[in-house]
């Protein structure tokens, strides 16, 4: 049997925490990429004289994306999707703002993170009204 100093005993106890870091590291530790994601071609159309976008303050999810219309009146569109780990947003009229409940990340109504752990901006799309007819595009 071999006999090693504690020098040594320290050094290979090191080596072996750093391996054990760097496993355990590499699944959550990876960057993430800072692009937004979402759903891709979106192009569908909402009536909004009727139902939850027909006041200001509603919402509502259709193909992946939250439609909302603000206090103001206006009409918003993002991922319904949180870019931390999936959960499905809200929208919080009252603050203007898309939230997630699993984490309480959120996101302003151009769909950038205001307060984590969301770690990318929501796609956005573009909205068009005409009479009652509300267009939601890429």
């Amino acid at each position: 049997m071999k006999t090693i100093t504690r020098k040594e005993f320290i050094e290979q106890v090191g080596v072996g925490a750093a391996v054990l870091f760097v496993a355990a590291c590499a699944g959550s530790c990876q960057k993430t990429s800072s692009s937004p994601s979402g759903p891709t071609n979106v192009n569908f159309t909402v009536d909004v004289s009727t139902g939850a976008l027909a006041t200001n303050g509603g919402y509502l999810i259709q193909s992946g994306v939250i439609v909302a219309r603000t206090t103001s009146g206006s009409f918003v569109a993002v991922s319904a999707t949180c870019t931390h780990s999936g959960g499905t947003l809200g929208y919080n009229s009252s603050s203007n703002i898309f939230q997630c409940p699993l984490h309480g990340a959120t996101f302003n109504t151009s769909g950038v993170v205001t307060g984590g752990p969301a770690p990318t901006n929501l796609q956005a799309y573009k909205t068009t009204l005409s009479g009652n007819s509300l267009h939601v595009y890429s």
